[in-house]
């Protein structure tokens, strides 16, 4: 069930990332691809190639934004907190592996948080992101490193555009003054924000990486919990987040991770 949370801050990040996308698109179409390769076959690849990617960024995204992230459901009647204190109320089986959350006032899996944001535990939670107005957690995390990686080839493609579009001679560029200067504008905001946005998602990429390689969340890392479980290959660890399919498909938002991760990770709950 698609979920969407109603937080003014996820909103207003969520409209200025598809400002930016929609602006890079207008900017590489309208005055570069138009403006210096519309009498070559470059100029109609470059422009697909471009919005193929925005496709996939946007897909990659929304999934991200609508995809339930791991919350734990709720009890269908609330726990007698009187009785955990006295040891009267029944344990859950392998109790060692649960926690119990005050505000959700529901036991909750191992490596479950809280988000004060969304008002929920989650599973394996990482982080809570404005830029997707929701938590990074078990469910969802394969979609975010997809949403960063196409942001990342994207900027990069932008920046690589601009620079080719000035350095190649192009006898049938307009030479009006106006539209000249103009496009210099627009290529100069394109490589900034390209620029800002390449080194954004690059370092939030390598700390997304970091933490699933060490098998450690961000917020595991927050609290200094320490490993929960042996060391594991990377590719294993990396197969927990991405699924179980062929490694060529893990860029494609189309597949969804895997529901079983508390069997891969040697977790029942």
């Amino acid at each position: 069930m698609p979920l969407f949370r109603k937080d003014p801050c996820g909103i207003i990040c969520i409209f200025m990332t598809y400002l930016a996308v929609f602006y890079a698109d207008y900017v590489v179409v309208r005055w570069i691809v138009i403006q210096t390769l519309h009498n070559s076959l470059w100029g109609a690849f470059h422009a697909v190639a471009f919005n193929s990617i925005i496709l996939l960024l946007t897909f990659s995204h929304l999934r991200t934004v609508f995809s339930d992230p791991g919350i734990v459901p709720l009890p269908q009647s609330k726990l007698d907190f009187a009785e955990l204190h006295t040891g009267t109320h029944k344990e859950p089986s392998r109790k060692d592996e649960y926690t119990v959350c005050a505000r959700c006032e529901t036991y909750r899996p191992p490596r479950a948080h809280h988000c004060r944001i969304c008002q929920r535990c989650v599973r394996r939670m990482d982080h809570h992101c404005p830029w997707v107005n929701n938590c990074i957690g078990q469910y969802n995390q394969k979609y975010f490193l997809q949403f960063l990686f196409y942001v990342g080839i994207l900027s990069a493609y932008a920046v690589f555009l601009v620079v080719f579009s000035w350095i190649q001679d192009c006898e049938d560029c307009h030479k009006d003054k106006l539209i000249t200067q103009t496009r210099i504008l627009h290529s100069i905001i394109l490589v900034v924000e390209s620029g800002l946005f390449g080194l954004f998602v690059t370092a939030i990429m390598c700390d997304q990486l970091q933490a699933i390689f060490g098998d450690e969340t961000a917020v595991e890392q927050a609290k200094q919990q320490g490993p929960f479980r042996p060391r594991k290959p990377r590719l294993a660890l990396l197969t927990e987040v991405c699924g179980r399919g062929s490694p060529l498909f893990w860029v494609f938002p189309c597949q969804s991770p895997p529901k079983d991760l508390d069997l891969i990770s040697g977790y029942d709950v």
